[in-house]
């Protein structure tokens, strides 16, 4: 008999950058979401500068029994790299992987609770600072 099951992964792609500290708010990202969902199979990939790249943290989550992979582009908004650098990195991970199910989200900074979130953060920012006695 035959098991029919599938596992859910979640990819965070970020651009990466030379200096390692840029990563901490993707890995800060990665923490939160883990300690959320203890469950989820989460992995943080970068398109270049930083390892790992997306094949490889792919690869993890497919080596990890994913069969349903969801890749979220870390991204303030659709740049070039995300309209023409990341999908055919995703085609590339279908060819290779026909039985898993890839989905690529937009980038994150085009969600509306990220804009929303955004906008509050500024807002903050402007509130006048309690006066110091």
């Amino acid at each position: 008999m035959t098991k029919s099951s599938t596992q859910d992964g979640l990819l965070l792609f970020a651009h990466g950058a030379r200096d390692p500290a840029w990563a901490r708010p993707f890995q800060a990202i990665a923490e939160q979401l883990q300690a959320q969902r203890p469950d989820l199979i989460l992995a943080l990939a970068y398109l270049e500068l930083m390892s790992p790249d997306l094949q490889s943290a792919a690869e993890t989550l497919v080596a990890q029994g994913c069969t349903h992979i969801q890749i979220v582009p870390m991204f303030l908004g659709a740049s070039g790299h995300v309209r023409r650098d990341v999908p055919p990195l995703v085609e590339a991970l279908r060819q290779r992987h026909p039985g898993v199910q890839w989905r690529l989200h937009d980038a994150i900074g085009e969600q509306p609770t990220v804009i929303r979130a955004m906008a509050a953060a500024t807002l903050d920012l402007l509130a006048p600072s309690p006066p110091t006695p």
